[in-house]
C-alpha cells in the first residue's frame, strides 16, 4: 500500500521540466527586523580567552591609574573610561598580536570580544593611544607584581635568570638620518613653516576650519621640535666620537686631508625619532631600531624585568639589569645567564662582588692555540673563576637553560607583533616593551597557575 502512495506522489510532480529553470536559493535580507532579548555576555563562550583577560586585569593593583582621574563625585567633568578597561583592551590587543591604536579602536566597534570588554564604553583612538605610553612607571609596577605573583604562588623563582636582547624595528627610516650641518637647514625650514602657518591662520582664520588649523600647527610644531631634539643628539654624538678619536689618537688617512671621510664619518640623528639608533639585526642588514632586554626566571619563563637602550650591542647590559631587579624584587638573582654578546669582564667582576654568578660563554680568543678557559695573567680572580667555572659540565648544563627560556621569551614577543615600533622615542618605546612583558606573565599565569 506504501508503495502505490509513493507511486501517485510521483504521478502528481509531473514530468521533469525540459531545460534548466532558475535555481532557488536562500539569499541574505538584511532589511528584515529582528528583536532579540540577548546581552553581550551571553554572546561571548564561558572558556573565552578575553574573559581570562578581564579576570587577570581584576586581580590587578590598578591604584596608581586611579589616582590621576580628576573626575571625582562632587565635581563637574566627563567621567573618563575605566582604567581597568583600557587595560585589558590592550593586553588582550597584545596577545592577539594587536599594536596599532587606530586598528584597537576600529575593533571595538566591529570585533565580538573586543565589544564584550567596552561593555558600551566608548573609546577612541587617541585615549587608546595616550594610554598607552603614558603610564610607564605604572606598568612596571604591574610587570613586578605579576611576576611576584608568581613568585608567592611557588610557580617563578628568583635563583636563577636569563637575559637576552632583540632589535626591534624603529618607527624612523634610514633617509631621515641627517648630519649636523643638514639638521641645521632642517631647523630653519621647520621654524620657518610654523612661522608662516601662524602668519596665514592670522591672516585670514576663515582659510580653514578651527580643528584643521589647530592639527597644522601642532603638526608642524611637532616637526620643529623633533629637528631641534635631532641637531641636539648630532652634535653630542659628534662630541662623544671626537672625543674617542683624540683619546685614540688615530692616524689621518690620506681622505681626510680633504675632509670627505671625516664627513662620511660625521655622526647623524634621525628628524622622525631623533632617540633611535641604526643597528645590526638579526638578517644581518642594518635599519634604525631600538635593543630591548629581556630577564626570564629559567622555572617559570615568566618575565621579571625589561630595559630598553638605543645601543645594538649588548655588552655590559648585565650589570644594569641585575641592579633593576634588586629593588623590585629585595634581592639579586644569584645566577644570571646570558649569551656571548654579554661577556664584558667588568660586568662579571660588579656581578661577582654583588654575590651573582654569571653564567656566559667564553670569547674564543684570537690565538686559536690558547685555551680561553685558561686565566691569564691580568685577569681579575672573579674573571679567572668565570674562565675556569664555563669549561665544567655543571656550568654547561645550567647554560643550556639560557636558550630555553630567553630565546622563547623573544619569539613570544615577536608572535605577538614586537618586530616594529610604531612609537617614537625611549620612553614610548619602554612602554610598550612593557606591556609585552606584561602580556607574556598572563599567559604564562594562565598555562602554570593551578585551576
Amino acid at each position: 500500500m506504501d508503495g502505490a502512495l509513493f507511486d501517485e506522489l510521483l504521478l502528481q510532480a509531473g514530468p521533469e521540466p525540459a531545460g534548466g529553470g532558475q535555481p532557488r536559493l536562500r539569499v541574505p535580507e538584511r532589511r528584515q527586523i529582528e528583536w532579540r532579548a540577548v546581552s553581550l555576555d551571553e554572546l561571548i563562550a564561558a572558556e573565552h580567552r578575553v574573559r581570562l583577560v578581564w579576570r587577570f586585569v581584576e586581580g590587578l593593583d590598578l591604584a596608581p591609574l586611579d589616582a590621576g582621574i580628576k573626575a571625582v563625585e562632587g565635581r563637574p567633568g566627563h567621567p573618563p573610561a575605566d582604567p581597568r578597561l583600557l587595560v585589558a583592551l590592550w593586553l588582550y590587543a597584545t596577545v592577539e598580536g594587536i599594536g596599532s591604536a587606530r586598528a584597537l579602536a576600529r575593533l571595538c566597534v566591529e570585533h565580538l570580544a573586543f565589544r564584550w570588554l567596552c561593555g558600551g564604553v566608548g573609546v577612541n583612538h587617541k585615549t587608546l593611544s595616550d594610554f598607552r605610553v603614558g603610564h610607564g612607571t605604572a606598568l612596571e609596577g604591574l610587570l613586578v607584581d605579576s611576576f611576584a605573583a608568581l613568585l608567592n604562588a611557588g610557580i617563578a623563582s628568583l635563583e636563577r635568570i636569563a637575559q637576552d636582547g632583540v632589535r626591534v624595528r624603529a618607527s624612523a627610516g634610514a633617509a631621515s638620518f641627517r648630519r649636523g650641518a643638514t639638521l641645521k637647514e632642517c631647523r630653519r625650514q621647520a621654524a620657518q613653516a610654523v612661522t608662516q602657518l601662524k602668519a596665514e591662520l592670522e591672516d585670514d582664520p576663515a582659510a580653514a576650519s578651527q580643528r584643521q588649523g589647530a592639527a597644522r600647527r601642532r603638526a608642524a610644531e611637532d616637526r620643529r621640535q623633533r629637528v631641534e631634539k635631532a641637531l641636539a643628539v648630532a652634535e653630542k654624538l659628534e662630541a662623544e666620537r671626537q672625543a674617542r678619536r683624540r683619546k685614540a689618537e688615530a692616524p689621518t688617512g690620506p681622505g681626510d686631508k680633504d675632509g670627505s671621510a671625516t664627513k662620511k664619518r660625521e655622526a647623524r640623528a634621525s628628524t622622525t625619532d631623533p632617540e633611535a639608533r641604526v643597528m645590526k639585526m638579526a638578517d644581518g642588514g642594518f635599519r634604525p631600531a631600538y635593543n630591548v632586554q629581556l630577564a626570564a626566571d629559567t622555572r617559570s619563563g615568566a618575565v621579571a624585568g625589561v630595559s630598553v637602550a638605543n645601543v645594538g650591542s649588548d655588552m655590559g647590559r648585565m650589570v644594569p639589569m641585575s641592579a633593576a631587579l634588586a629593588p623590585a624584587y629585595g634581592t639579586r638573582p644569584p645566577q644570571h645567564l646570558a649569551d656571548g654578546g654579554f661577556a664584558k669582564l667588568d660586568d662579571i667582576e660588579t656581578l661577582a662582588q654583588a654575590g651573582v654568578v654569571a653564567y656566559v660563554p667564553v670569547p674564543q680568543p684570537r690565538d686559536a692555540t690558547r685555551d680561553r678557559h685558561a686565566p691569564r695573567l691580568d685577569d681579575s680572580p672573579a674573571v679567572a673563576a668565570w674562565r675556569q667555572r664555563m669549561a665544567t659540565d655543571q656550568a654547561k648544563a645550567i647554560y643550556k637553560q639560557r636558550a630555553a627560556t630567553a630565546e622563547c621569551v623573544n619569539a613570544q614577543a615577536r608572535n605577538r607583533g614586537l618586530t616594529h615600533f610604531l612609537v617614537r622615542g625611549l620612553a614610548k618605546v619602554k612602554a610598550v616593551a612593557l606591556w609585552h612583558a606584561l602580556a607574556h606573565n598572563m599567559a604564562w599565569t594562565w598555562r602554570l597557575a593551578p585551576a
